[in-house]
């Protein structure tokens, strides 16, 4: 059931996009669109180019920290007293210093707003006890993701030999992020903030934010060799996307090029989350321990659709009118297509057994026997 399931999904995938986005005009040499809810690559360059990352990095220290906070086993109030290797950072820094009590909640605004290194070693002492032991976790979660492009040598993706990702990489853990833990938005949305009371003055180094309609994160990064990154997600419509953009010229060219990623997404596509025009009505089983199954539709309901494609839409379900028993829940019993003004199949979504009904036994059909019996007498 599991390999139908995984063929008519990769079946919808490609009857509702184009093989190939055309060409988009930009000037760095790696970067990938995608959106988040289904996943999809929607333009992609030199992707799976080895790069660096610089402060983009800084998302999987994040992801890790949302993890441990949405399970338990973190805190935002949890105090957090950086070490003296933690104060040591250089680059972009909130000026720590050792000792001082940060909470969780100000040491991520302070990663997420102004890429602070200091707060993001910080961080990543007080989940994993040192910086070495958390850059550990970032590359088992990192192989979990499936980034095979990725190896981290620190949390901060200040320069260090054989620190390196791909945009395709930085995309997928960009959309684990935005889409398991939304709350972050709270962090990756501020433009202006501060700490310490008001004495410390935070500015978001993700111009997009303030200036780009729909913006909601993510992270910038820039080094000397790894120039100008960016991970810019956006949201229109119930629509987010997540563009990547490595190794630009100029942090100008940078957030250029994601708006023409991002705007290239938004004026070509639309998200659709499908629910039947109509109830889906039970199934018969034959000689099932119960009458009927319920079908109900797949639980990934989304679908992303050329806008060109996606006006007029109207669905066909296709149910048998009776199934033999024993159904277990989630095998696949019909689809339901979406069809555009031509009738052409856009997309399909399999219909689902929404539990499982086994096979009747002897001494079911033998009641079942006698009742009709005594309503026939």
């Amino acid at each position: 059931m599991k390999r139908i399931l995984s063929i008519m999904c990769l079946l919808a995938c490609a009857l509702t996009l184009p093989a190939r986005a055309a060409e988009l005009s930009l000037s760095c040499p790696s970067a990938l669109l995608m959106e988040k809810e289904t996943g999809e690559v929607l333009y992609a360059v030199g992707e799976h180019e080895p790069r660096e990352p610089a402060s983009v990095t800084k998302i999987m220290t994040v992801l890790l920290t949302m993890e441990a906070i949405d399970s338990g086993a973190l805190s935002y109030d949890d105090a957090v007293s950086p070490s003296a290797h933690a104060a040591s950072m250089g680059g972009s820094q909130i000026w720590l210093k050792e000792g001082e009590q940060m909470s969780v909640r100000e040491l991520l605004k302070a990663v997420c707003v102004v890429s602070g290194n200091d707060a993001a070693v910080a961080l990543g002492e007080k989940l994993a006890g040192s910086e070495d032991a958390f850059v550990e976790r970032m590359n088992k979660r990192a192989g979990e993701l499936g980034m095979n492009d990725t190896h981290f040598v620190n949390c901060t993706g200040l320069p260090a030999a054989g620190h390196v990702t791909s945009a395709y990489d930085i995309a997928l853990m960009s959309r684990e992020l935005i889409l398991n833990h939304p709350d972050v938005r709270q962090f990756t949305t501020i433009w202006m903030d501060s700490l310490r009371g008001g004495s410390s003055m935070l500015v978001n180094t993700n111009k997009l934010i303030r200036f780009y309609d729909g913006a909601t994160g993510l992270k910038t990064g820039s080094t000397g060799t790894a120039k100008y990154c960016l991970s810019a997600t956006a949201e229109r419509d119930g629509m987010e996307l997540i563009a990547v953009v490595l190794k630009g010229n100029s942090s100008d060219e940078r957030f250029a090029d994601a708006r023409t990623l991002l705007d290239y997404g938004f004026a070509n596509y639309t998200l659709l989350h499908i629910v039947p025009e109509t109830a889906l009505a039970p199934i018969p089983v034959t000689l099932g321990e119960r009458e009927a199954v319920q079908p109900v539709l797949t639980g990934e309901r989304a679908l992303l659709l050329d806008k060109s494609r996606a006006a007029s839409l109207t669905q066909s379900v296709t149910l048998p009118e009776s199934v033999p028993a024993p159904v277990q829940e989630g095998d696949t019993l019909g689809s339901l297509r979406l069809l555009d003004g031509e009738g052409n199949t856009v997309g399909e979504l399999p219909i689902l057994a929404g539990e499982s009904v086994g096979h009747v036994t002897y001494a079911q059909m033998l009641r079942r026997v006698l009742r009709l019996a005594l309503c026939a007498e």
